[in-house]
């Protein structure tokens, strides 16, 4: 067993082994006991950090704290150690109540091939008082385009 003291926390930090041959490892609240009765402490004051067993072996290692008051104990260490070692309980949080279900979709028919929609030429058939003037330009474009490619072609041919 290792001890140091540290006064700046009002403590004293102990490391230990514990041997427990043909036995499963011993339980939180009856090693704060004997740590209790090794250190001359009450139970009250004594915080067990963890204990971890060795693979293999029937011993383990842990970190307890001793403190000087059960007050200094409930200030410094985290909540969940505290609540581990009995000395605060457990938060519960409300449970929220399950929020309704929304009602089932109407299943979305595909529509028949009839009722399709009617193809892009016939899209474009606009009056052109309704036809934006930037549309028109986007019109001469791809056909500006067709003539370039074309063009470069038909000498290649003439030269055959």
């Amino acid at each position: 067993m290792q001890r140091r003291e540290n006064p700046l926390l009002k403590r004293v930090e102990v490391r230990f082994r514990v041997s427990h041959p043909n036995a499963s490892s011993p339980r939180r609240e009856e090693l704060r006991q004997e740590l209790a009765k090794e250190l001359h402490a009450a139970k009250d004051i004594v915080i067990l950090d963890f204990l971890r067993s060795d693979f293999g072996r029937s011993t383990s290692r842990g970190y307890a704290k001793v403190y000087k008051a059960k007050e200094d104990a409930l200030r410094i260490e985290r909540k969940h150690i505290l609540v581990r070692n009995g000395l605060l309980a457990a938060e519960v949080k409300a449970e929220k109540a399950p929020a309704p279900k929304p009602a089932p979709r109407a299943r979305e028919v595909a529509p028949k091939p009839a009722e399709k929609a009617p193809p892009k030429a016939e899209k474009a058939e606009k009056p052109e008082k309704e036809a934006k003037p930037g549309a028109e330009k986007k019109e001469e474009k791809p056909a500006a385009k067709a003539e370039k490619k074309a063009e470069p072609k038909k000498p290649a041919k003439e030269a055959k």
